[in-house]
């Protein structure tokens, strides 16, 4: 299979070595041409647009940063559907609005090609590890097709149902993790206040019960949500509003993990997404 991977960031870069190491004729294409120079030690061959590394792929795999780039290089002048074989898969792997997913789909439908959305959750390291968590969404034999490419670099790879159900357990997974954020760092500001180190009591709290993949991130921070604000603020109230979004339309009650995971938006600087409930009077 001939692989293509737009999208070389920090997790993209590590995602897209894998699957040349992997053996997988792969071509690449990025916005940025000095991504690409870290690559020259590799196989990997280089497009000059989307259009031209579709024509060189059976399958292409997407990891931008949000909905407006996925659907620029899919459907742009030169993006992926003007040369993408029929038979052609394209994998999402960005973290988009379900909703995306399945328009792409339609595109892509009139010119023979599928497409499958497999975001991912890790970070770069994990990805260079090829343990990534890859969440994929889709008709299950064209998730078969793409199998042996996304486990180069992910561990485990879980189809989560039909087309949108990746994204959506990706959403859901960082709807919990933001929520998660708010509830460590608030209990970390606890400790001076009761005349315990904050560091000390992280450290023992990540032995106990209370251990969470968030409260590592917040340690690891300084024990406070302020070095997280500026890179990780935009992008989880992006997934947070998506999702939110998501269980309005579909009536769906988000119960205290919107609340704490707003709780966390505000305390990186991002506002809420929702208004406080108000007191009961008399209270």
């Amino acid at each position: 299979m001939r692989v293509g991977f737009i999208g070389l960031g920090s997790q993209g870069a590590p995602m897209a070595r894998r699957i040349v190491e992997a053996g997988f004729v792969t071509t690449l294409w990025a916005r940025r041409p000095a991504t690409l120079a870290a690559f020259a030690d590799t196989a990997a061959r280089r497009a000059t647009s989307p259009v031209e590394l579709a024509a060189a792929s059976d399958l292409v795999c997407v990891c931008v940063v949000d909905d407006a780039d996925v659907e620029q290089v899919v459907t742009g002048e030169q993006g992926v559907l003007r040369g993408l074989r029929r038979g052609g898969v394209i994998a999402v792997h960005s973290t988009v609005h379900p909703d995306t997913c399945r328009r792409l789909a339609e595109r892509a439908h009139v010119h023979g090609v599928s497409v499958v959305d497999a975001p991912v959750s890790g970070g770069g390291k994990a990805a260079a590890e090829g343990r990534l968590l890859v969440m994929t969404g889709g008709e299950s034999g064209t998730v078969a097709y793409c199998r042996k490419v996304f486990e180069t670099f992910g561990d485990p790879v879980v189809h989560m149902g039909p087309l949108g159900s990746g994204q959506i357990a990706k959403l859901l997974n960082n709807l919990l993790f933001t929520a998660n954020l708010a509830t460590a760092a608030d209990t970390l500001a606890l400790a001076p206040e009761f005349g315990i180190d904050r560091g000390a009591l992280a450290e023992v709290v990540l032995r106990g019960s209370g251990a969470s993949f968030a409260l590592e991130r917040v340690k690891a921070a300084g024990g406070t949500l302020d070095r997280l604000a500026e890179r990780a603020g935009p992008l989880l109230r992006k997934d947070v509003r998506l999702l939110s979004d998501l269980a309005d339309t579909a009536g769906a009650p988000t119960g205290a993990v919107l609340a704490a995971a707003d709780a966390a938006l505000d305390h990186m600087g991002q506002g809420r997404l929702t208004e406080p409930a108000s007191p009961a009077p008399g209270k």
